[in-house]
């Protein structure tokens, strides 16, 4: 029995049903009939509107042609709580907004789109969006991410270092100092291949790889050549080992492609300092009598992407990088762009959108089930409709609201090159956050976009919490259990730690099982399980139930399954939840943690201390 009956009426319960009494609507297939709609297409637009709102009409505002015009909805379902609205519309434009305009007893005029209901007008930015590009792939919505550095994970073989490398024994201390890039530790792709069982067992079935081609680094985003892999990793026949293997076991794999820049000992750049005239001198910018630099890195020169014989090498081409390495029945499942936001970006050039657009056109023709997401670390909805990146590396709307609600009152750590240090703040604002981020760019691109609580460039999660490891449970709660993609970083799941960047990619230690945290890693194979076996955790929408200081709740619903998730960075009084918005949850059944207390007309939710808590339970 997951399902425990009590009758709290103490003074410390709270009822809480403000959120679930507000109408709803999200993208999800709940809501929206047709998700992936081409030009032309009807759709049916249904809202959810509880009776306490005494709502008597609902409108739909569209802008086809920036003509803002109305479609009036129909009752289709009345239940004990609610109506359900349906409007149907036509996507008249690839990218239709739209927004409902709701008139009742209570108030003659309200809007509600993507941050909730507002008793007054509000700008279009944060209007639905439905979207008629071509769809990201099925498997996507299913997917859990493990990112690989492969320096730092696992080596098969010993082989020689470079030149260039200062080589380390698997146990040896990261340099932190400037010269750090040089340290190789020699791990390659075999070295995954032979842990593949540890990625099975923990229930992640993408690999994603940060750069495997040559260069002078062990972060490998300076590459000296886009052709082929590093031999220090195994060479080709080494990724196609992982990739067969990797696929065999029922994984995909994606690379890591800096489309930015190269490593300014590139073929390219070589020739392109030597022979003025060559056409690779068209690939850089110039100016000032020497080359342009990424952020000033000198070993980094920014792609030129004026160039049209640029474009063709790295898109168009059978043997351009976009192409070449997703081809074949062992290609590669997709790419990771680095910097993506600032890709074809520089004072007046703006080629971000072309060139996306450009990449993932290339990589549909050639593996139309192929995956692109762009990396982004601050308001990327401007960049995220669809058209090119399929998603983003959610680290402005998941990532640093999570940071802001975890990290330890000790520990402040600055993020991804901010002058100040990240603040710890409530779970309101957490909510709201995540609300007007997700809101700000189409269902689809949130949905397809890597959540993340932590990456190879960042702190990592068991340090920014500090010394209660419990806090990591509830990342990771947050980091399965929300719209979007997750991806964790090699070691996160053992307890792995790291002030910054640098400091966290330390070698995965395989031999050392004392070093390891058993209970944080039973934690992250838990929820990866309750996520890879719930529909509505993978496919659901997002409707929020409850948010403050220490705690938020919220909703996941399928049209066949309901997730209430409850995660508490702290103890908190008990919350009653109103069993009448909860239609089925006497059918609840425990996912992770406690079970649920049921009263008849209300559930409760409690935490003695920092915990995560799922429960899931059909539709009806």
């Amino acid at each position: 029995m997951t399902i425990l009956t009590e009758s709290l009426a103490g003074a410390g319960t709270r009822l809480q049903a403000d959120l679930l009494s507000q109408p709803h609507h999200d993208g999800s297939a709940l809501y929206v009939s047709n998700r992936h709609p081409r030009l032309g297409d009807p759709v049916q637009l249904r809202v959810r509107v509880p009776h306490e709102t005494h709502v008597s009409a609902v409108h739909v505002r569209l802008v086809p042609d920036a003509e803002p015009t109305f479609v009036d909805a129909v009752v289709e379902l009345v239940t004990e709580a609610e109506t359900w609205w349906r409007a149907d519309i036509i996507c008249h434009n690839p990218v239709t907004g739209y927004r409902f305009l709701l008139e009742g007893a209570d108030t003659a005029y309200q809007w509600l789109n993507g941050t909730g209901v507002h008793q007054r007008d509000v700008p279009d930015a944060a209007d639905f969006r439905l979207v008629t590009f071509v769809a990201p792939p099925a498997w996507a919505a299913d997917a859990v991410v493990y990112q690989v550095f492969p320096d730092r994970f696992a080596k098969a073989l010993d082989r020689p270092a470079p030149a260039w490398a200062v080589p380390a024994e698997w146990q040896d201390p990261v340099d932190l100092s400037e010269t750090g890039s040089r340290q190789l530790y020699g791990g390659d792709l075999d070295g995954v291949v032979a842990h593949l069982d540890h990625l099975q067992a923990l229930g992640v079935n993408v690999i994603y790889l940060t750069p495997f081609f040559p260069s002078t680094s062990n972060h490998r985003y300076d590459a000296s050549s886009f052709g082929r892999v590093d031999p220090m990793l195994g060479g080709d026949e080494a990724l196609s080992r992982l990739t067969s293997a990797a696929h065999a076991c029922g994984m995909k794999v994606l690379g890591d492609f800096t489309t930015n820049h190269t490593g300014d000992t590139h073929e390219w750049f070589r020739k392109a300092l030597t022979d003025p005239k060559c056409d690779e001198r068209g690939f850089y910018f110039w100016e000032d009598g020497g080359y342009v630099a990424w952020l000033g890195v000198k070993s980094l020169p920014k792609l030129n992407y004026g160039s049209q014989i640029l474009r063709q090498r790295v898109f168009e081409d059978a043997g351009g990088v976009a192409r070449k390495w997703i081809s074949g029945p062992d290609g590669l499942d997709g790419w990771r762009v680095d910097v993506a936001n600032m890709t074809g970006r520089y004072k007046s050039q703006n080629l971000n959108h072309e060139v996306a657009c450009q990449m993932r056109d290339a990589m549909h023709q050639t593996r139309p089930d192929s995956l692109l997401i762009g990396e982004h670390c601050h308001d990327f909805t401007l960049d995220a409709l669809g058209d090119g990146w399929d998603g983003v590396m959610n680290y402005a709307g998941f990532t640093r609201p999570v940071w802001t609600w975890l990290r330890d009152t000790e520990l402040a750590p600055r993020f991804l090159g901010s002058p100040l240090m990240v603040p710890r703040l409530g779970g309101s604002s957490v909510m709201e956050t995540m609300r007007e981020f997700s809101a700000m760019a189409p269902w689809r691109s949130i949905r397809n976009s890597f959540n993340l609580v932590g990456s190879h460039d960042t702190t990592r999660i068991r340090t920014l919490v500090g010394a209660d490891a419990r806090q990591v449970e509830v990342a990771a709660g947050l980091l399965f259990t929300m719209p979007g993609i997750p991806m964790l970083t090699y070691g996160d799941e053992i307890g792995m730690r790291g002030e910054y960047g640098e400091d966290g990619r330390r070698p995965m230690p395989w031999d050392d099982a004392d070093s390891w945290d058993g209970r944080i890693l039973e934690v992250y194979r838990g929820l990866i399980s309750a996520r890879n076996t719930s529909d509505a955790l993978r496919h659901g929408g997002l409707r929020w139930v409850h948010a403050d200081d220490d705690v938020l709740v919220y909703l996941r619903e399928s049209k066949t399954q309901t997730a209430l998730v409850h995660c508490a960075r702290a103890a908190h009084d008990p919350i009653r939840v109103s069993a009448r918005h909860l239609t089925g949850v006497a059918g609840a059944q425990t996912a992770f943690g406690r079970d649920l207390i049921h009263s008849g007309d209300s559930v409760t939710l409690m935490a003695d201390m920092p915990e995560v808590n799922i429960w899931t339970w059909p539709r009806v």
